[in-house]
């Protein structure tokens, strides 16, 4: 697509959906949770990231992003959240929040109209993506240490609203929130239909 061309609804969808493809990859591996050996290195919005090729972890990434990615279509889904979680004691100790914000109510073909009064090109955008994309990866400089590394796993929570149709594999979940945490707002980064924030909450020390 060329730059200055109006993203439309769908390509936002897919631009937010890959942001968290790339974003899950670099936590799992920034905070230690798979082995690094399971994440082989990548060129993406001229950043080298890290993603992995543990067909488990990518199967399981990949399906969890599918059903985000329609539910982000249809206009359902307002937040995502990965928890990384102690396999021991089931306590939440990080909170990964990417708050998403539809700018435009109206129908895709509103969405797709060029003579929307201020338009997002993808170059912006991508400019956006990579300034999130670096604090993200600059977190371990003041995020606590996970002690007993591969005493780690994480869950993936999406917040959608009541008319959602939810797989079955997909089940209620209260929002585990970390209580008297530390908690600290990252960029955000838009398209010509949303707004996608982020931050992170985790335990003190």
């Amino acid at each position: 697509m060329s730059s200055g061309k109006s993203i439309s609804l769908k390509g936002s969808t897919r631009t937010i959906t890959e942001f968290f493809e790339y974003s899950i990859n670099s936590i799992l591996f920034q905070r230690g949770i798979y082995a690094a050996e399971d994440f082989t290195t990548v060129r993406k919005y001229d950043l080298t990231l890290l993603k992995t090729h543990d067909e488990e972890l990518m199967t399981y990434i990949r399906k969890i992003l599918i059903q985000v990615h329609k539910w982000i279509l249809g206009g359902k889904c307002t937040k995502l959240v990965l928890c990384i979680v102690d396999k021991d004691t089931g306590d939440v100790v990080e909170r990964w929040a990417f708050d998403i914000l539809r700018l435009d109510s109206g129908s895709t073909e509103e969405a797709d109209n060029d003579e929307k009064s201020t338009e997002i090109d993808p170059e912006t955008t991508q400019k956006q993506i990579r300034s999130l994309i670096r604090q993200i990866t600059a977190s371990v400089t003041f995020l606590p240490e996970l002690v007993n590394e591969g005493n780690y796993t994480f869950n993936v929570l999406a917040y959608t609203d009541a008319y959602a149709k939810v797989p079955l594999d997909w089940g209620d979940s209260n929002s585990k929130e970390i209580e008297d945490g530390e908690k600290v707002q990252f960029k955000s980064f838009e398209t010509n239909d949303y707004k996608v924030g982020a931050h992170v909450s985790y335990k003190q020390d």
